[in-house]
Formats: structure tokens, sequence, C-alpha cells
């Protein structure tokens, strides 16, 4: 049994998505939002069109399902959110949850069932924009959620609680939307790369390995502020001259440690006038691998090298762990499905890790996940000039139907049902 793409509607829908927004002349769709209420609508709608029933759950997740052969049976999960962050770019996330419904809509126009169900979601607040929570969603259906989300408020005072009211979503229910432990047999994501080495190789699809895991620090640098006029080079305790020499270190670590990547994303001096010495700087680190044992290794050898500039420059160094969480691996067997997938497709299979957090990690709670990436113009994201082309989209489609057929297969049979 064959089940061909529908060239181009992906990118047709994507267009339609793209206008329901928050703001007039750019995209800002935030979690329960009035532009979200309408998307989830509309996201419903294409779902009931490619035969799912749908339902909307207590947190604001759209779900459709395809029932199996054997009703009730395990599910294949596929998804991602709808949310956006503010002035967004059409394709993060949305693009995922579109190629689910597009490889549903294959099997039906085949008239093909499997032995398990295909279930695609429509997530939440994967971005944390409006409210000071994320993968509000997806932590929901993995059962990790903390019922305190509810009571959180946005900017404007307005709770979780009640914005979950205001689209018509039961918040006292939240309890049902977790699922159970053998439910959801695999959840697999496609989403764009949002980083540039695929475009770089020339390749539309990579397979995922991982989710870098990621740890997010603090520094203070304490030197003595004094006059720009008056104390000699050699006498100053310049602490944004010492905090200058502590960004190289950590860019030269990030360059010679493989799969490490290290970023000093805030600089600030102090006191912060033209003629004054600074006294003081604050910065932040963020640095990400896929590997725990990595980044554990490079916070270790970042501290010492830290200390070891203070020390030589005569001023103080304070480091604050803030913000840290474990990488996620993606599941061997959908690795690998996947890779196979792409083979198949005629794309070679580029294994390749995440730096960016993605719904999978918290559906790694519940479930084997996998994620398949989809080439991005210049690797930009999070920006109305995030673009990827239609036929790389209608591939992703295809590896994804490939793979679930392969998944669902019993071990006997390959993905195209011949044994």
């Amino acid at each position: 049994m064959t089940a061909a793409v529908r060239e181009g509607r992906i990118a047709r829908r994507l267009e339609a998505l793209a206008a329901i927004s928050d703001e007039p002349g750019r995209l800002t769709r935030l979690y329960l939002s009035p532009a979200h209420g309408l998307a989830m609508r509309q996201v419903r709608a294409w779902m009931e069109e490619a035969g799912m029933t749908t339902r909307i759950d207590a947190v604001g997740n759209v779900m459709g399902r395809y029932e199996g052969s054997a009703p009730g049976a395990p599910c294949i999960m596929l998804g991602s959110h709808i949310d956006t962050v503010v002035d967004a770019g059409r394709f993060d996330g949305t693009l995922g949850v579109l190629a689910g419904i597009e490889v549903v809509d294959a099997l039906r126009r085949a008239g093909e069932l499997l032995p398990v169900a295909v279930e695609v979601i429509a997530f939440g607040d994967e971005e944390g924009v409006r409210f000071p929570t994320t993968l509000t969603g997806s932590r929901a259906v993995a059962g990790t959620l903390d019922p305190g989300v509810l009571d959180v408020r946005d900017g404007d005072g307005t709770s979780v609680r009640d914005a979950l009211l205001a689209v018509g979503a039961d918040p006292e229910a939240l309890a049902a939307c977790a699922r159970g432990w053998g439910e959801v047999a695999a959840y697999l994501e496609a989403h764009i790369e949002q980083g540039p080495v695929l475009e770089a190789e020339d390749l539309p699809v990579g397979v995922v390995t991982a989710i870098n895991g990621a740890a997010r620090l603090r520094v203070e640098v304490t030197g003595e502020a004094g006059h720009a006029g008056t104390v000699p080079m050699g006498l100053r305790r310049d602490a944004l001259a010492a905090a200058a020499e502590m960004v190289l270190a950590i860019e030269r670590l990030a360059h010679g440690t493989l799969d490490l990547v290290a970023t000093v994303g805030r600089l600030e001096a102090l006191p912060g006038a033209v003629n004054v010495i600074p006294g003081g700087a604050r910065f932040t680190i963020d640095l990400r691998s896929p590997e725990d044992t990595v980044r554990t290794a490079a916070l270790a050898q970042l501290g010492a090298s830290l200390r070891e500039i203070a020390a030589r420059r005569g001023v103080g160094v304070a480091l604050e762990l803030f913000h840290e969480t474990p990488a996620v691996a993606c599941d061997a067997r959908l690795v690998g499905a996947l890779a196979q997938a792409c083979t198949a497709s005629g794309s070679a299979p580029r294994l390749l890790p995440s730096g960016a957090g993605h719904d999978a990690m918290a559906m790694a709670a519940l479930c084997p996940v996998g994620m398949l990436f989809v080439r991005c113009r210049g690797g930009i994201s999070h920006n109305p000039a995030e673009w990827a082309e239609p036929a790389d989209m209608d591939r992703a489609v295809a590896v994804l139907l490939h793979a679930v057929r392969a998944l669902a297969a019993p071990p006997s049979q390959s993905a195209d049902g011949r044994a």
C-alpha cells in the first residue's frame, strides 16, 4: 500500500496559521491568547479533516487520534507546539504539528490502518513567553507538571487557570492530561533545525541523537573603581577587563571541547560611567552539551580558569549556578528508524544533537522519543526571517511516514509491508 504526501500543503497551512496572531503586522501567538485559541480550533479542524477523532485537554493541548486495527492499542505520537515567541517565524513548532497531520492524512487516503494508533498533538506553552513556565503542555501529558502552575500569573495578572477557562479548557481536569505508562509507544517530533549544519551540508533533513543539557551561571567580578584619568594601568583592578579575559577563556574552552557550546549573553560594567574604571562586572554563561559528563567537566574547568584569571588580576570572582537541565538522549530504535527512513527517501541520514530545548525533552519522561530536523535558511529561528523550503518539509513528512510504518510493523515485516 502506498500513501503519497500532498506536496506543498504544509507550506500553505503554515501561511494560514501565520495570519493568526495577537499583533497586527507580525506573528505573535502566546499561550492561551485569543490567537492561540483560534489556532487551536483551526488545527483541530485539520485533524478532523484527516480522519482523526479530536479533543482539547485541560491545559489546551489539541489532540487527534487515528485508530489502528486494534482499538485501544498504544499509539505512536507525532507533534510539537503552536505557541510562538514575540515577532516569531512561522515554522518553529507548528511545522511538526502539521507534518503529523499530513502523515495521518496520507494513511487515511491510502485506506491504511496500522497495528497501533497514530496520534497528533499540538502542545501549548513550549516557549514560556506569556507565563514564567515552559513545556506546560508536554509536561502535563508526561505527568510531570506541577499543579501549582495553574496559579502562575502573566504580566497582566491573569492566571493560567483563568486563561484556560477563557479558551474553553477545564483546568480542574489537569490530572487527566497525564498518559499512563505504555499508552504511548513512541513520540516523534519534526522541527526546523534552528541551526546552520544541514544547510551547510546541503541536506534537507537530519536525525537528532540527543537534546543538549544546559547549565546557566551568573558571574560577578569585584575589582576597584577609580578615576579613568589618574590611576596608572599597572595599578588598576579593572573588573571589566578581567571579565573580558574570562569571556575569551570561556570561548576557548568551548572551541576545544567536542560537542560543547558556550555563550556569554549578558555583560554589565559597574558603575557604568564613561570616566570611571569599572569596579564591578556581571555576566551570564549558557553552557550546553548532549553529554552530561562533558558539561559537568566543562563547568569544573571553567570555574578553575575564571578563578585563576581573577587571582592573577587581583580581583574577586563569584559564580552562581542558577539553572541546570540534564541532556535527553533520543531512543536508539527511533534514531535508527528515522535514519533508515531518510535513506529510503533519498537523503543521507545525518545525525546531530539539538542545541535547543523541545517538547521531546518533557515527553522523554513518558516514552521513547525521537526527533527529525528540517533544514532552515541560515539557521535563523525566533525571527520573521525563519524559512524552510516546501520541498524539505514534504521530505520530512515522507520520512516520518516511512518511520511510523516501520515502527508499527510486526518485526517480520518491512516498512512497506513486505515480509
